[in-house]
């Protein structure tokens, strides 16, 4: 065999092995598009399936037979859902708590990760792992001595009981905290060195450096409360205090027990709004603010 046959087959042979490599890649690819594919179906049909019942009658949303398209598009399902629920007065008082714990959360969470992160006192940091540890024990186990105290203090039916239990989070202080730690030590050293107080470094450099956290922060806090449910409805389920997720429980309901589903689907829609338009524009501050953190203990 000659030496240009030989290398013939050697070209030969390389062009099998890239073709079978290449053949190979491309059913891996195929394998793992199709099940991301198959998984984004999954997630999207409940929010396809609420937004076609919206627009449904009573009658065909009934049908022993699902419909996958509405047979009659009725808009007016949204206007009615918001009468029927008095949206307008249950987006105030969901606003209205949102936006004060979420502003008084974050005066609490910025002071706590400061002192965590730059001051140094006695048991600094046994008194961080007592915190830390805190996150181990699941919330529900809290609601029964919350609710004995808040009704020790008078606080049922009010905003107070909406706000004050939950002004607290260990997850976001430690967050912070993280994050204030990358900042470099030479800045603060520097910074003392110039007379600038523990008050002005922080409020004039650590908290503009630690923007993105921040942002995170607010937004994770205002959907916390935009979809809060359990604590609203055992202390402060009255008209006058009422908030979207547990207005929306019961105010389809007639006398006879029967519900308008496609109105309440509207209602939810409605309500899911707001929180797909935060996630749709601000989801890179989530992102960035998240990553930026927990790398430097």
């Amino acid at each position: 065999m000659t030496q240009k046959s030989m290398s013939v087959m050697h070209d030969r042979d390389l062009g099998k092995t890239s073709a079978r490599q290449k053949a190979g890649k491309a059913l891996v690819y195929f394998g793992i598009y199709a099940f991301l594919i198959l998984m984004a179906l999954i997630v999207l049909f409940p929010f396809y399936w609420m937004l076609i019942s919206s627009v449904k009658s009573l009658e065909e949303y009934r049908l022993s037979t699902p419909t996958l398209w509405p047979r009659m598009i009725l808009l007016g399902n949204y206007a009615e859902a918001f009468t029927t629920a008095a949206l307008g007065r249950l987006f105030v008082n969901t606003l209205i708590v949102g936006v004060v714990s979420t502003i008084l959360s974050l005066v609490i969470t910025v002071l706590t990760a400061f002192a965590f992160a730059r001051l140094e006192f006695k048991g600094k940091e046994l008194l961080f792992a007592a915190l830390l540890a805190t996150m181990m024990i699941p919330g529900e186990l809290f609601t029964i001595t919350n609710y004995s105290t808040v009704t020790t203090f008078g606080w049922i039916n009010t905003y107070t009981v909406l706000i004050v239990p939950f002004l607290v989070s260990v997850f976001y202080i430690y967050l912070l905290r993280q994050n204030f730690l990358q900042i470099p030590n030479e800045l603060y050293l520097a910074a003392k060195v110039d007379g600038t107080s523990d008050w002005k470094y922080l409020w004039k450099v650590m908290v503009p450096l630690s923007l993105p956290t921040l942002i995170s922060i607010t937004i994770l806090k205002m959907m916390g409360a935009w979809n809060s449910y359990i604590w609203p409805r055992l202390v402060a389920n009255d008209e006058a205090h009422r908030l979207i997720t547990n207005g929306l429980r019961n105010a389809f309901t007639d006398t006879t027990g029967d519900v308008n589903y496609p109105v309440q689907m509207a209602a939810v829609a409605l309500v899911s709004l707001p929180l797909f338009l935060v996630f749709v524009f601000l989801r890179k501050y989530i992102m960035s603010g998240v990553s930026r953190s927990g790398i430097k203990g």
